[in-house]
């Protein structure tokens, strides 16, 4: 039996029964979120229990859609590392700063969270095949899940996504195309394909399960600080669905007893060439309106129109939070800076935020002793790099070489 009370819409609150396959409202056509037994879920488990359970997302089985006996599609998704940043907190005049490492999950990305749930679920109720619009990682993503369950995926992306996101699509067997326009063209390609097959729509919180992946990281950070939120939560927001999720998760665990105090501030980080949230945001709108021409190289923040905008923005509001636009150039100057300082090479997404971080610390929204978390959503490999020098390329003997390469290293 679920711990699913019912799922119900985030604007009209009409309930939904969650044992059949469910899209958004049917009344109103916004996005739905499931709703839990908290009282029950409370007496099923404890925090001494989930010590004990094996890492990874599932291990917060009660607080997922999951019904008794129902094996999820798993590659070991969750569990990621939160990772201290004492370098980059020194460098940025800092003293407690941290990265939920979501590059370290199966597919490279926080991806596999959500289309792990999903596609687990779409799949217990009745789903023949999957199609996803994607700018990259989650079409890579639903592919491998989707082989995974034994079901066929079609992925729609735009040209210029990364490459590879597409050879992940592709090895895994998935059915790939490519368009002109961004993800809102994809979408509208999917939504109109998608009963023409009879297949499943995996769009961006167009089905309420994605959520219940990503709110996992949420949970996650629950425990991994004992039990306690951060001051600050920044996430690269591009559909925004863990900017939904995280705080889902908190919630939860507030209504329970886990945790207590205030939520996070949470903000939002988008790039200056397609940011509809932080001007949305900026102008005190309800919601948010469509970017015309999106530019920017980190893809998944290529997002124009988000289907949960005005979701997003009510949760940078009641939280206290905001929004924050940062430029390609100081993208690619914190990829490296990260890279060069604690030795991980994040996605530019997640570079995003450390660019925005600056940002916040310059204008005071942030000081030295404030706690932040910051969502690294994916793993550098699956993009191109930015600038980097060329190699010394070394030539001779090897006495040549070897002086070569002591003036580089000595000079």
């Amino acid at each position: 039996m679920s711990f699913v009370s019912h799922v119900e819409c985030t604007v009209c609150g009409h309930r939904h029964d969650p044992k059949r396959p469910l899209t958004v409202c049917e009344t109103c056509g916004q996005m739905l979120a499931a709703r839990y037994d908290l009282e029950r879920v409370k007496a099923s488990v404890s925090k001494d229990a989930l010590r004990q359970r094996p890492p990874g997302m599932y291990r917060f089985r009660e607080l997922t859609p999951l019904d008794a006996g129902e094996v999820p599609v798993t590659l070991g998704e969750g569990g990621t590392p939160l990772l201290a940043l004492p370098r980059l907190a020194a460098h940025l005049g800092m003293r407690r700063l941290w990265a939920k490492d979501e590059g370290q999950n199966p597919t490279g990305s926080f991806k596999a969270r959500g289309l792990s749930m999903a596609i687990t679920r779409a799949r217990t109720l009745g789903a023949r095949g999957f199609v996803i619009p994607s700018a990259g990682n989650a079409g890579g993503a639903a592919a491998v899940y989707g082989a995974r369950a034994g079901l066929p995926v079609a992925v729609i992306v735009p040209r210029g996504t990364p490459p590879a996101a597409i050879a992940e699509a592709q090895i895994a067997g998935a059915h790939v195309f490519t368009l002109e326009g961004s993800i809102l063209t994809a979408g509208r390609v999917a939504a109109k394909v998608a009963p023409e097959l009879g297949w499943f729509d995996l769009s961006t919180l167009k089905e309420p399960y994605r959520l219940e992946g990503k709110k996992t990281i949420g949970l996650e950070l629950a425990a991994d600080l004992d039990w306690r939120m951060p001051d600050v939560l920044l996430y690269p927001t591009g559909g925004g669905t863990g900017l939904l999720g995280i705080p889902k998760g908190y919630e939860e665990l507030r209504a329970m007893g886990w945790l207590a105090g205030a939520l996070p501030r949470v903000f939002a980080v988008q790039a200056d060439g397609c940011a509809p949230v932080v001007k949305a945001f900026r102008e005190g709108a309800p919601t948010t309106t469509a970017w015309e021409n999106p530019t920017t190289h980190a893809a998944g923040l290529r997002v124009p129109s988000p289907f949960a905008g005005r979701q997003m923005l009510r949760v940078l509001r009641e939280t206290g939070g905001g929004a924050v636009a940062v430029s390609e150039t100081a993208i690619q100057d914190a990829q490296r800076l990260v890279a060069r300082l604690e030795g991980i090479w994040t996605a530019p997404e997640s570079a995003a935020l450390v660019a925005a971080l600056r940002v916040l610390k310059g204008r005071g929204d942030v000081v030295r002793d404030t706690e932040v978390t910051m969502i690294f959503t994916g793993a550098g490999l699956k993009y191109e790099p930015p600038p980097l020098p060329s190699p010394v390329d070394l030539a001779g003997s090897e006495e040549e070489l070897l002086a070569q390469v002591r003036r580089v290293i000595r000079p």
